[in-house]
C-alpha cells in the first residue's frame, strides 16, 4: 500500500479508498477534459505478461494495461499512483491511448482524462474495461466484482465478450 504520496503536480494524492484497497483523489479541482496523469510502468508484451501472470484472468487484480496489439504496460514494475485510480461504472475519467506520432507502437502511451469536472476530495475513476476470452462463469464474476457503490454499477468489472 502506498503512503499517502501527492503527485508532483498537487492536483492528486494517493491513499487509502472507499471503493477498494487504494485509490487516487483529487487536491485541487479538475476540469472536464484535462489530463491528468499518464499511466506508467514497464513495457511488455502480451506473451510476457501471460507468462508472468498466467492469461485466464483468474487472480481478479492487476495492474496490466492493454497498450496496443504488441505490448501492455506492467504498473507492478515501475509503475506510478495512475495504478490506484480504481474501476467505477459511473466514473469521472478515462483512459485514452494516444498512438505515437512515429508509428512505434512501444512509444504509444495511455493517459488518463477527466470526462467532467472533478471536485477536490473527489475519488478519480475510470471504467476499466475488462474483456476476458474465457467464459465468465459466476466465479469468474465474483472474483473481479465491482464495489463502486454506483446506483447503475453493474456488480463485475467484468464486459461482454466483443
Amino acid at each position: 500500500m502506498p503512503s499517502a504520496r501527492t503527485h508532483p503536480a498537487r492536483r492528486i494524492i494517493a491513499r487509502r479508498s472507499p471503493i477498494h484497497g487504494n485509490g487516487v483523489f483529487a487536491v485541487s479541482a479538475i476540469a472536464k477534459g484535462e489530463e491528468i496523469i499518464q499511466y506508467k510502468g514497464t513495457l511488455r508484451t502480451h506473451a510476457e505478461a501471460d507468462e508472468l501472470y498466467g492469461d485466464g484472468g483468474e487472480t481478479g487484480h492487476t495492474f496490466l494495461f492493454t497498450l496496443n496489439d504488441d505490448y501492455i504496460i506492467d504498473a507492478n514494475e515501475h509503475g506510478n499512483s495512475a495504478r490506484w485510480i480504481n474501476h467505477s461504472c459511473a466514473p469521472n475519467c478515462r483512459a485514452v491511448v494516444e498512438e505515437s506520432a512515429s508509428g512505434d507502437p512501444r512509444k504509444d502511451r495511455v493517459l488518463i482524462e477527466a470526462i467532467r469536472n472533478i471536485k477536490p476530495g473527489e475519488e478519480l475513476t475510470y471504467d476499466y474495461g475488462i474483456v476476458l476470452d474465457v467464459p465468465h462463469t459466476a466465479r469468474l464474476k465474483k472474483l473481479w466484482a465491482c464495489l463502486c457503490g454506483s446506483p447503475r454499477c453493474t456488480g463485475t468489472l467484468l464486459k461482454p465478450k466483443r
